[in-house]
């Protein structure tokens, strides 16, 4: 298998040195702050030779034919630039580009870098979040934070406010690969459901890819997560603190060596840190949000991240960065659960003057500690740590990319645990992936073809696993696109959490005892309704047809320690949004179904829909900014759902459990209250959830470069009770937050 690998990355080597053409490629910058600009339209006049910036401000225009031109960069809110370039032979020019902010206030939004984008990529079941759409987005306690905004993406589904997890078109929590400049975060999410570990402040951009992602992620089988940070301030010192009801926060960043526009490179820091203040303040502010048993609602969580990056002039650049994440759950008297992430790395990408052969990569180790300690019961403990690592390459041709690339990942689980019946089950495992992929892109008038395919080998298995993948998009004119992708995917990481269980704090890791895989197929069409709105609709399938859980309810130490199911998931997920200066606009819709097939309480096979199938889900948001400056700024967010499904209950009974057989002694209290559930799974439904969240922003400017932002939102106008979960033993609802009205105070400098 690695004589396999080093021979195709060696073929591809060759293809990269010696298939070189005359290139135009360079970076766009905001020419005050150095910071990249995206999706800058990037042309030769008078010519059809053209692309558009990526999320990094880079661009590469191939195959230019000897002449004379003119380049040109195009973007909202900046001065149009214009430089003379000529070709004389084969060649690379790189060009750095440096924009000035107009001084004209435009009375319009160009959307014209992400239209060509949509038409020379597939960008299937892909949608990229930008910092400005997260704080838009009205949310709980007036803080911006991925995780909620993460809900409102057709086709994914949250399970709840209080150690929520996030499902994406039917797949489970642990099989959506989370990543954070290129290195893998096992537990992104605060138990608390609302907030994310991740800083809004300091996202550049968030791809979500919900389905049929190409060959370049893997070790997932449902959905990716691609999260990328900016670097600090590269032209002065910078930062902001701000304090809320929730949580605390500051940032600081700035320069170590200052960007100017003569050499263009630069050097800088970025530190941001937040603690949460829930469990304090809710004993005063939100005592209605919990019962008399409980003193207050119990989170308590901080995060703290660091970056250094580098920057050449020809746009190549270091980053190395750090991070502790640190989430505590305190139920008096009933459990304790913390968990840590901690762990660093490097990323890096290398411009040569003379190749057409971009490379990059990372490096990272990371590390991630759970415990648990609940009354009458063992403590739980899971750890996973390990090292990652990736190379890849990437060579631009006309109207084509080419990419290739190795990812080796090691790690290891220790997992401890022990189930009501007082049996253990104990797993150390050591494991070794080691993965290549190629991947092709190719644009002609009116085609675009993605192929790709990777190959992955698990070491731990055995196995090696050949995972072809496909995205194809068809435009039908200057408005209208079809698009279809799929694939092949596998994993061999799996949680300890139960499909069964809707809530579970504990979310643990260990290796599968083989494959866990999956097949999609997406099909789209996206249509510009305007200039400045779009709707997109893709129906898609998912066939999970190899399924893993931890057997927790197991009765002897020597019965297995995994159960297996099979499952699919498939819908159609509608999305029309809208962006104009002044305010913004986002629908959307899904229609989904996820089914599970496995075993009942009798050991009978059947057919069920999962816990967090919900049919119907649909969102609205609407954000406006008005006033003289536009200073003001409010939003609002609906959301629609239908109930999650539920298995009823056919009775009680007596529990009494007989550890040492017939030499069990029984003492004269009343046993523990059992249950017996229906033999058909999930057959119940919870009813319909609805909440209507709103906020409103006033920015108050002291100086050119200082300024307080506050903040009101209210969670839950109306005071909705939505259902959280029935503690049937006890009789009780419970439901999820309440009303919580909240104001931010941020000052910026």
């Amino acid at each position: 298998m690695l004589k396999s690998f080093c021979t195709l990355v060696l073929i591809c080597c060759v293809i990269g040195i010696y298939a070189q053409k005359s290139d135009i490629r360079g970076n766009v910058y905001n020419k005050a702050t150095g910071e990249p600009l995206s999706y800058t339209s990037i042309f030769l006049k008078g010519t059809s030779f053209g692309t558009v910036t990526d999320n990094l401000g880079f661009f590469n225009i191939s195959a230019v034919p000897k002449g004379d031109y003119k380049l040109m960069a195009s973007y909202i809110g900046f001065d149009t630039f214009t430089v003379d370039i000529s070709i004389k032979g084969s060649q690379i020019i790189n060009k750095q580009i440096f924009l000035n902010e107009s001084s004209t206030l435009l009375g319009e939004v160009s959307v014209s870098g992400k239209k060509q984008q949509a038409r020379t990529e597939v960008k299937v079941s892909t949608l990229t979040v930008t910092p400005k759409e997260i704080k838009a987005m009205p949310s709980t306690g007036g803080e911006a934070d991925i995780a909620q905004y993460l809900q409102i993406i057709p086709g994914v589904i949250t399970s709840g406010d209080q150690g929520g997890q996030i499902y994406i078109r039917g797949g489970s929590p642990v099989q959506n690969k989370i990543l954070l400049d290129g290195m893998t975060i096992f537990n992104p999410f605060h138990s608390i459901g609302l907030f994310s570990v991740f800083e809004t402040e300091i996202i550049r951009s968030v791809d979500v890819l919900t389905g049929g992602f190409p060959a370049e992620y893997g070790g997932r089988i449902s959905a990716i997560i691609d999260m990328k940070t900016r670097e600090g301030n590269k032209t002065r010192t910078s930062g902001l603190v701000s304090v809320s009801p929730f949580i605390a926060k500051a940032l600081i960043e700035g320069p170590i060596s200052k960007f100017n526009d003569d050499r263009g490179g630069s050097t800088s820091f970025l530190l941001t840190g937040k603690t949460s203040f829930i469990d304090q303040t809710s004993k005063t502010l939100y005592k209605y949000a919990f019962d008399s048993s409980s003193k207050s609602l119990p989170f308590l969580f901080s995060d703290f991240y660091g970056k250094i990056s580098t920057i050449a002039s020809n746009g190549s650049f270091l980053n190395l960065f750090g991070f502790s994440f640190n989430d505590q759950v305190k139920y008096t008297g009933l459990a304790d659960l913390s968990w840590n992430a901690s762990g660093g790395g490097a990323n890096f990408k290398l411009i040569p003057s003379n190749s057409s052969l971009i490379v990059g990569g990372n490096v990272a180790y990371s590390r991630y500690f759970l415990k648990l300690d609940e009354l009458n019961a063992k403590p739980r403990s899971s750890e996973i740590d390990g090292l990652q690592a990736n190379i890849d390459f990437t060579y631009f041709g006309p109207q084509s990319e080419f990419k290739y690339g190795i990812e080796f990942n090691a790690f290891s689980t220790n997992f401890d645990f022990t189930n009501y019946l007082n049996i253990p089950v104990l797993k150390n495992d050591n494991n070794t992936e080691i993965a290549t992929y190629l991947k092709y892109r190719k644009a002609t008038h009116n085609w675009v073809f993605d192929p790709s395919v990777r190959i992955q080998y698990y070491a731990s298995l055995g196995k090696a696993s050949i995972e072809p993948r496909f995205g194809i998009k068809y435009n039908v004119s200057n408005d209208m696109r079809f698009k279809a992708a799929g694939g092949y995917y596998t994993q061999n990481l799996m949680s300890s959490v139960s499909e069964r269980d809707i809530v579970n704090l504990f979310v643990g890791f260990i290796t599968s005892p083989d494959l866990i895989k999956a097949t999609h197929g997406v099909f789209g069409v996206e249509y510009d309704l305007s200039e400045n709105t779009n709707l997109n609709v893709e129906t898609y399938y998912k066939d999970f047809n190899s399924l893993y859980q931890l057997n927790r309810n197991k009765r002897a130490v020597d019965e297995s320690d995994y159960t297996s199911e099979k499952g699919n998931a498939y819908g159609i997920d509608i999305l029309v949004k809208s962006n104009f200066v002044d305010w913004n606009l986002w629908l959307g819709y899904s229609l989904g179904y996820v089914n599970r097939t496995g075993l009942n309480s009798k050991g009978e096979l059947q057919t069920f829909p999962a816990l967090f199938d919900r049919r119907h889900n649909a969102n609205v948001v609407v954000d406006y900014q008005f006033g003289r400056r536009k200073l003001w700024q409010a939003g609002i967010r609906w959301n629609l759902g239908s109930g999650f499904a539920f298995t009823k209950i056919q009775g009680f009974f007596e529990d009494n459990k007989i550890p040492k057989g017939l030499e069990t002694v029984f003492g004269i209290e009343n046993a523990p209250i059992g249950v017996i559930y229906s033999d058909k799974i999930n057959s119940g439904r919870l009813p319909y959830y609805h909440r209507l969240d709103v906020s409103l922003k006033r920015k108050f400017i002291l100086t050119k470069q200082s300024f307080f932002e506050v903040t009101a939102a209210v969670t839950n106008v109306y005071d909705r009770k939505n259902i959280f979960y029935f503690n049937v033993v006890e009789n009780r609802r419970v439901d999820q937050l309440p009303i919580l009205p909240s104001l931010v105070v941020a000052f910026h400098f």
